[in-house]
């Protein structure tokens, strides 16, 4: 019989953790350790979740990235691999899936959850981070209530972890922002959410939000924004020194550039799909980023995604990268566990300032 070892809630980051002596041959053999041990968790708000979470932007859409149903199996592998490694942060949105598979992702989340036959601690432990979509429809506080009851329905919860806004109208529709976030605070009122956060939202307006839930007794918890080594401009240094100072965390996402950071693809070794046109527009203005990526990662014995990766801890957000596959989900984990030097990340900084080439940034992002 094997010994399950449960994980604390919260352990601080900024104490050192070593691995546990034991003592007995016999234990040692039974026990089920991870192969990415989970040492750390953050803080959102009053949530504990893992230093890094996976996205789910790829499950359910075909356009993109390719989904087939026949891919299921696969992806409920993937999520239990990343559960019993420690993973319990997972990002969707109720407009992911393209198609008649629109909220295919928060199905599949749902049906994972539900079907995990781990450790019932993992299990409850998970922290689901949806968005809900400001389609033009939604023009009522209680439209956007009903949006988040119809995730609960898809996911099978009685409460998401992290309510999120997927981008703001303020630029083209700013009368309606009044009115969704009206609804973020009553779905948080109404227990619906534990927490509430932000995606796409600049400076500006993450500031005027921040404002406005606080005086209605709603904490702004977590903000999402593009950040990586492709994507570290102004605005995104300006998002990240707003939310350290209102204790406000940041969520990163597409942390491997849609990935152009594997160090995978090539101006002659492009992705099928949309995505192939962008690559071959941005990757050859990123070689010094790229080569810089690379000598640290051969160096530090790790993958150019993990490196690209573990930079974003460093830097203290929690990346979501998305993963479709085990081979993808265990390249992630081996991010975990170790953190870049300070000379590492000016390295690669500078590298990543030398690149002419930047990464195309949300259309929805606002200022």
């Amino acid at each position: 019989m094997a010994l399950l070892i449960s994980y604390p809630a919260y352990i601080n980051c900024s104490t050192s953790s070593k691995n546990p002596t034991i003592s007995s041959p016999s234990l040692l053999k039974n026990l089920r350790i991870p192969r990415f041990w989970p040492w750390q968790k953050v803080k959102i708000g009053q949530l504990s979740v893992s230093p890094m979470g996976f996205g789910t932007w790829a499950w359910g859409n075909q356009l993109l990235w390719g989904y087939q149903e026949s891919m299921d199996n696969e992806l409920q592998q993937t999520f239990n691999l990343a559960v019993e490694n420690g993973i319990n942060l997972f990002d969707t949105a109720d407009s992911y899936g393209t198609g008649k598979l629109n909220g295919q992702s928060e199905k599949l989340l749902g049906k994972f959850i539900s079907e995990f036959q781990g450790n019932k601690q993992l299990r409850d432990n998970i922290v689901i981070a949806t968005k809900f979509a400001a389609y033009p429809w939604r023009l009522t506080p209680n439209q956007f209530v009903d949006a988040c009851k119809s995730s609960l329905d898809r996911i099978q919860l009685d409460q998401i972890g992290i309510g999120q806004l997927h981008w703001s109208t303020a630029n083209y529709a700013p009368l309606q922002e009044r009115a969704l976030w009206d609804g973020l605070v009553a779905m948080y009122d109404k227990g619906l959410v534990r927490a509430v956060g932000v995606s796409n939202y600049g400076p500006k307006q993450l500031l005027k939000i921040h404002d406005y839930l606080k005086a209605r007794g709603v904490p702004l918890c977590s903000a999402q924004v593009q950040f990586s080594l492709l994507s570290m401009g102004k605005d995104q240094l300006e998002i990240k020194n707003i939310c350290d100072s209102l204790g406000i965390r940041v969520i990163a996402y597409s942390p491997l550039g849609l990935g152009m950071l594997t160090g995978k693809y090539t101006s002659s070794n492009l992705p099928s799909g949309p995505r192939g046109l962008l690559f071959r527009q941005i990757l050859p203005g990123i070689e010094p980023l790229l080569n810089s990526l690379t000598e640290v990662a051969q160096r530090r014995r790790k993958t150019v995604s993990q490196v690209a990766i573990n930079w974003c801890i460093s830097k203290g957000t929690i990346p979501i990268p998305g993963v479709k596959s085990i081979k993808q989900a265990e390249e992630n984990l081996g991010a975990l566990g170790w953190q870049l030097s300070s000379d590492e990340l000016l390295q690669l900084e500078y590298a990543a300032l030398e690149s002419p080439q930047k990464m195309v940034q949300n259309i929805f992002q606002t200022r």
